[in-house]
C-alpha cells in the first residue's frame, strides 16, 4: 500500500499507526506472536522455542474434581448455597478469592509468612508485572531496571506503559551487584529515579542462571541501601529438580521485595491465576498506611476487574488438594523437567564433542533445572536463520537478541526443554546440529544462507 502523505487525513477507515501509541510499533511486542507464527507455520518441525508446560500431566476430568473439592471446602467452612454459587458466578473481590490459601502454599513451600491482605490474585503474572511497574514507576524521571537479557514480558508491560527500561547485563555467569550499583549510580547523575529492579533469581528465561544465595543477600542489601524495590519473578523453582535456593521474599527483612508468582508452569497454564506479594507499607500525607497490594488492588479494578472466580476455584482446589504445598504436586513433573534438561544437555554433548565443539566455536551453559539454556554460536543467530533452521532442517529456537533491551545477544541461541519428549529432544539437538553447520559452512564461504 502506498504511504499516506502526513498532511493529510486519512481515508474513512482507516488510521495512522504513528497516531496509536508507541508500543504497537515496539518489535518486543512482536516477539511471543513470531514464535506462535513461525511455529504453526511448520508444523512437522520441532520446537525448542516456546516456553510451555509438557501436555502429558493433564487430564481434563480432573477440572471438574478441583472445582468440587473447593467448593466443598467452602460449605465446610461455613459457607452457604448462595455463598458457594457466588464464588463461581459472580465476579468476587477484586483482590481475589483464594490469597489465604495462596499465602498458606508460599508459607509451606517457600517460607514467605506474609498475611492474606497482602496478596493480590492476578491474571496470570503478566497482570502481576503490570501492576507493579504501573504503581511503582510514577514520574517522568522514574526508570525501570532489568537484569538483561530478561523476559519479554516485563520489557513489553514496560513499552505499552510508556515506562523508560535500564538494562543491567549480566556477566559470564549471571547477574553481579556491582554492575546494578553502577547503573542505579549512572541513571542517578543523569537526574533520573531508579525505583525498582526486576530480576527472576532462579533458572532464569531466557539465560537459565541462578542467583547464588551469597548473591541474594547482596543485593536486599543493595536494594535497601539504594533505596530501590525489587520485583522478583521465580515462576521455574517448584518444576526444577532438588533443592531449591531461598526466593528473595523469604530472607527480606527490610520489605524490599515485591514477590511475582504464577501457578501456570506449577499447576495449571490455562486458569491463567498468578499473584503479587506486596506487604510493603504505603503512607500518604496525613500518615494513614495501607499495604502496597491494596494500591495495586485499585489499579486491577480498572484493568482486569477481576481474576476469574472459575480459575480461582481450580486452582484452589488443586492446592487444598496436596494441604497446600503445591511442591507436593510438582514431584513428578520436576522430575521430568529435570530430566528434559539433563537430556537435552547430554545430547548436545555427544552431537558436539569437544573438538567439534571448538572447530565450530559452540558453547552453552548447563542450568540445574526450569526450562532454558542458552548456547553460543559462531553466526548471527537472527530471525531470518531461525526461518532457515525451520525451513530447511525442521528445528525452531528462539534468537536471545530478543530478550536484550539494549542490544545484544546476536549470537546466542535460547532452547526450551520443557515441551518435549526425549525422543523429540534427541531428533531435534540432531537438526539443530546440522544446521549450526552449515551456518558455519556458508558464513565460512561468505555465503548469506544456510542452503
Amino acid at each position: 500500500m502506498t504511504a499516506l502523505p502526513l498532511d493529510l487525513p486519512a481515508p474513512d477507515g482507516m488510521l495512522r499507526k504513528e497516531h496509536l501509541h508507541a508500543s504497537v510499533s515496539d518489535p518486543v511486542l512482536d516477539t511471543m506472536n513470531f514464535l506462535n507464527e513461525v511455529t504453526l507455520r511448520h508444523p512437522e518441525a520441532i520446537s525448542f522455542a516456546p516456553g510451555r508446560p509438557y501436555d502429558g500431566f493433564f487430564d481434563v476430568e480432573e477440572i471438574f474434581t478441583h472445582i468440587r473439592r473447593y467448593l466443598t471446602h467452602l460449605e465446610e467452612q461455613g459457607a452457604s448455597s448462595a455463598d458457594v454459587r457466588d464464588a463461581l458466578f459472580q465476579y468476587g473481590p477484586t483482590a481475589g478469592r483464594i490469597r489465604g490459601l495462596i499465602a498458606d502454599s508460599l508459607r509451606q513451600d517457600e517460607g514467605i509468612n506474609v498475611p492474606p491482605e497482602s496478596v493480590v490474585v492476578t491474571v496470570g503474572c503478566q497482570e502481576a508485572m503490570l501492576l507493579g511497574v504501573r504503581a511503582l514507576i510514577a514520574q517522568p524521571e522514574d526508570v525501570l531496571m532489568v537484569s538483561s537479557p530478561c523476559y519479554v514480558g516485563i520489557t513489553g508491560v514496560a513499552s505499552v506503559l510508556g515506562v523508560a527500561v535500564v538494562a543491567v547485563e549480566e556477566a559470564d555467569g549471571g547477574f553481579r551487584c556491582a554492575d546494578l550499583r553502577a547503573a542505579v549510580l549512572a541513571e542517578q547523575a543523569k537526574g533520573r529515579r531508579p525505583r525498582a529492579f526486576y530480576i527472576t533469581p532462579d533458572h532464569s528465561n531466557p539465560s537459565g542462571t541462578t542467583m547464588p544465595v551469597e548473591t541474594r543477600h547482596e543485593l536486599l542489601d543493595l536494594a535497601a541501601e539504594l533505596g530501590i524495590l525489587i520485583l522478583e519473578d521465580s515462576p521455574y523453582r517448584l518444576v526444577s529438580p532438588g533443592r531449591q535456593l531461598p526466593t528473595l521474599k523469604s530472607l527480606d527483612r527490610r520489605r524490599s521485595v515485591v514477590h511475582l508468582g504464577s501457578f501456570s508452569k506449577t499447576l495449571f497454564p490455562g486458569a491463567r491465576v498468578g499473584y503479587a506479594v506486596a506487604d510493603q507499607q504505603v503512607v500518604d500525607g496525613t500518615g494513614h498506611s495501607t499495604l502496597l497490594a491494596e494500591e495495586l488492588t485499585k489499579i486491577k479494578s480498572m484493568v482486569t476487574v477481576n481474576t476469574s472466580p472459575l480459575s480461582q476455584a481450580v486452582v484452589a482446589g488443586m492446592l487444598l488438594s496436596a494441604d497446600g504445598r503445591a511442591a507436593e504436586l510438582n514431584t513428578k513433573t520436576s522430575a521430568y523437567y529435570g530430566e528434559a534438561m539433563s537430556g537435552t544437555l547430554r545430547e548436545l554433548d555427544a552431537t558436539f564433542p569437544p573438538a567439534l565443539r571448538a572447530e565450530l566455536g559452540v558453547s552453552w551453559n548447563e542450568p540445574s533445572g526450569g526450562f532454558f539454556l542458552t548456547v553460543n554460536v559462531p553466526f548471527p543467530a537472527d530471525t531470518a536463520a531461525l526461518a532457515r533452521s525451520a525451513e530447511d532442517f525442521g528445528v525452531i529456537w528462539t534468537p536471545m537478541s530478543y530478550f536484550h533491551p539494549d542490544g545484544g545477544g546476536s549470537r546466542g541461541i535460547r532452547l526450551s526443554t520443557s515441551y518435549l519428549t526425549p525422543e523429540d529432544i534427541a531428533e531435534g539437538i540432531a537438526r539443530f546440529a546440522r544446521f549450526v553447520a552449515a551456518e558455519f559452512a556458508a558464513q565460512a564461504h561468505g555465503q548469506p544462507e544456510s542452503r
